[in-house]
């Protein structure tokens, strides 16, 4: 389990093939992992295997690879880097669990006062999972939805974002990890999905009455 709250950047230091996965070696100085931890790789949950001074080696399977922007990483890449919340640690983003639901690509990244916009196209579906003002991962990031449309939300990054992150180097077309709110997933997968959701992708008052709430 993960919180979104992005402790360190790492650098990729080589990326290993193997057949049907692969090894990605990062360096991560001070990240405090041993093998067998699990350690949030933009966003991806992955288990060190072996930790030797800042390095740390992680098998990357191929479904992860074919569902994550992971199977991109070169050596040199900049990754967002979170070791798993342990007890009695502050809770200061929102449940992360390190399962990607999908991937988006960036559409535009704008600059505004105090901000910066970023735009993230996505399949419809994917969307539909999401609600204003609630929480999304992106890359690992815990973020706050800012505007919502059918394919498509926006979030705003504060400048420490774009500075402990690796947001403050993405830009227009670049593809990055998703996560849905997993607390909001479970509600719409109890409420089914005979309830239509409300222009926003919220749930209205009739929604939860026709299901006996």
């Amino acid at each position: 389990m993960f919180t979104g709250i992005i402790r360190q950047i790492g650098t990729v230091r080589a990326v290993e093939l193997r057949p049907q996965a692969r090894v990605l070696t990062i360096h991560a100085d001070g990240m405090p992992a041993s093998a067998g931890d699990s350690v949030c790789v933009d966003g991806v949950c992955l288990t060190a295997t072996r930790v030797e001074g800042a390095a740390i080696a992680f098998d990357v399977s191929a479904e992860t690879l074919r569902l994550t922007t992971l199977g991109e990483l070169r050596a040199g890449a900049e990754v967002n880097l979170e070791p798993s919340l342990r007890a009695g640690e502050p809770m200061g983003g929102h449940f992360v669990s390190g399962h990607v639901d999908g991937t988006g690509r960036i559409r535009q990244k704008e600059a505004r006062a105090g901000e910066v916009r970023l735009a993230v196209e996505v399949e419809p579906g994917l969307a539909e999972q999401m609600v204003m003002k609630g929480s999304v991962a992106v890359d690992g990031i815990s973020l706050t939805i800012a505007a919502l449309a059918t394919g498509s939300f926006e979030v705003s990054l504060i400048p420490f974002t774009l500075s402990a992150t690796t947001m403050g180097r993405k830009g227009s077309g670049d593809r990055v990890n998703i996560e849905c709110d997993m607390i909001g997933r479970y509600v719409r997968r109890l409420l089914g999905r005979e309830s239509a959701p409300s222009h926003d992708g919220s749930l209205t008052m009739k929604d939860l009455e026709e299901q006996g709430f």
